[in-house]
């Protein structure tokens, strides 16, 4: 579904990325790791066009994308939940639902408003709060409903649970997890290892700007020298 080959990415003269490479199945849950500054964020951000690719291949369903702008991609079906969640704080919890409603993944039976709100129910309650009167996970849960009303072949999460507190990470937790078995890509960026290793498939480390180690669960948990070098604070 998504390839990314080899890309390189320059904020001004300073390169951010060296040669990125990484990919995401159908139904696939893939983290991005690594510890701060590595680069996952700007990776995240050069697949959505928001930051210019100087080398390399994005290709989305076999269309290259890295030259497309923004809304471009997001309209090919890849569902963004940004870090620091960018919901509109002027908005009813409804509004920001509703105001992103559409199918630009072509599902047959696309999500639906009342479908959404089962996944997070607290939700349900706070319809016509406004964005802004939200706490900051009841925030990141709507970011998530928002762009699954998209109907997204591919959501991506940068930082899905920083910041939030433990029985709120749990919930966007088992949110993911229905996702997942809705069979729903996700791409997620987050430091909670213990939760992504029960939810992804697979893994990429990230340290400066490049792809350090790939592989799956189980290559993780046996390996402590793995975890301590590239993950370790």
């Amino acid at each position: 579904m998504l390839k990314v080959e080899g890309i390189a990415t320059f904020y001004g003269t300073s390169q951010a990325l060296f040669g990125v490479s990484l990919e995401v199945g159908d139904g696939e849950v893939v983290t991005l790791l690594g510890r701060n500054g590595m680069g996952k964020s700007t990776t995240v951000k050069s697949i959505m066009g928001m930051t210019p690719v100087s080398g390399g291949c994005i290709c989305f369903n076999d269309i290259t994308i890295h030259q497309l702008p923004s809304y471009a991609i997001a309209q090919l079906g890849i569902g963004l939940v940004p870090e620091g969640r960018q919901i509109f704080p002027n908005l009813t919890v409804r509004e920001n639902i509703l105001v992103a409603a559409a199918n630009r993944g072509g599902r047959k039976e696309p999500y639906t408003f009342e479908e959404v709100l089962e996944i997070f129910p607290r939700l349900a309650e706070r319809l016509n709060h406004y964005g802004d009167q939200l706490s900051g996970g009841e925030q990141q849960m709507l970011a998530i409903i928002r762009a699954l009303m998209t109907n997204p072949k591919l959501m991506i999460l940068d930082e899905a649970t920083e910041g939030l507190a433990p029985l709120v990470r749990k919930e966007i937790w088992y949110g993911l997890s229905v996702l997942k078995e809705r069979g729903q890509a996700i791409l997620v960026i987050d430091k909670n290892l213990d939760a992504l290793m029960k939810l992804a498939d697979r893994h990429y480390i990230m340290e400066k700007g490049q792809v350090v180690w790939s592989g799956k669960t189980a290559a993780i948990i046996t390996n402590e020298n793995l975890r301590a070098r590239y993950l370790g604070v």
